[in-house]
């Protein structure tokens, strides 16, 4: 295996393919600044038309929000584009102030990354934002019930916890949480351990399980303003992918590689 000493400024390792990897999502986020148009159904439809065949179903959702106008905040309506595969599998989201792809059946950093170009193109042509507010990825590693007796070995022992201890298998509820600041000026959050029955940190991408679970959440993210360009957008997206793998690969012994279908090096 490849000795990363620091994950977070360590070269990246060649990747190695998980057939059985336990990623639960995978979410490419960027923030820009309010473009109201959206919410409009005339507006979108350019945009629509260009991703359509990669994403055919659109469902839009309007709820509550916010609205900040001449005269202070006042409640209203906000309208979100969601434009999914038939599955269901790969989402892209639309909205007022930003623009997402989401998977829960991830296959490649490849894929991702290549699928954020062509919606970010569509963007940057048909909805014109010129400033990028925030860029973000997150990857959500899920293991569940079978393999939560087996985490002592699965992962460092930096990161088992409370499972290392005698009473680790009666734990009910241990999440740790820390975040880094990258040499770039991005910065990761990232949170591990163990979620009851019924529980989640987050319920808008991590759903409950009738069963405990263990989760490592990685959200790498930079709010450095700057110009919305597509091209260069897919190019730091493919650094924090890196980033993120790097520290996953830290965490994962070889153990984890070889029970999701991997060859450690």
């Amino acid at each position: 295996m490849t000795e990363i000493r620091n994950p977070l400024v360590d070269p990246a390792p060649k990747e190695i393919p998980l057939p059985r990897a336990p990623l639960a999502r995978v979410v490419a986020q960027v923030r820009f600044p309010v473009v109201a148009s959206v919410a409009r159904e005339d507006f979108i439809g350019p945009f629509q038309e260009a991703i359509r065949a990669e994403y055919p179903v659109l469902r839009p959702e309007t709820g509550p929000a916010i609205i900040a106008g001449p005269g202070g905040l006042t409640p209203g309506v906000r309208t979100v584009w969601r434009f999914l595969e038939v599955d269901g599998a790969w989402r892209a989201t639309l909205a007022p102030d930003f623009v997402a792809i989401e998977t829960t059946k991830y296959t490649s950093r490849g894929d991702l990354l290549g699928r954020l170009g062509r919606v970010l193109e569509a963007t940057e042509k048909y909805v014109g934002p010129k400033v990028v507010d925030r860029l973000g990825l997150r990857y959500i590693d899920r293991l569940e019930e079978a393999a939560l007796n087996e985490i002592p070995y699965l992962v460092r022992s930096e990161m088992i916890g409370v499972l290392g201890t005698p009473w680790g298998s009666e734990a009910d509820h241990s999440i740790c949480e820390s975040a880094f600041n990258l040499p770039d000026g991005s910065r990761l959050q990232a949170k591990w351990g163990v979620l009851p029955k019924g529980k989640t940190v987050d319920p808008s991408s991590i759903e409950p399980l009738d069963s405990r679970t263990w989760i490592l959440d990685l959200d790498l993210f930079s709010e450095k303003p700057a110009r919305f360009s597509a091209g260069t957008l897919v190019e730091q997206t493919k650094r924090f992918a890196e980033r993120i793998y790097t520290v996953f690969r830290w965490a994962a012994t070889p153990a984890f590689i070889r029970r999701y279908g991997g060859e450690p090096e």
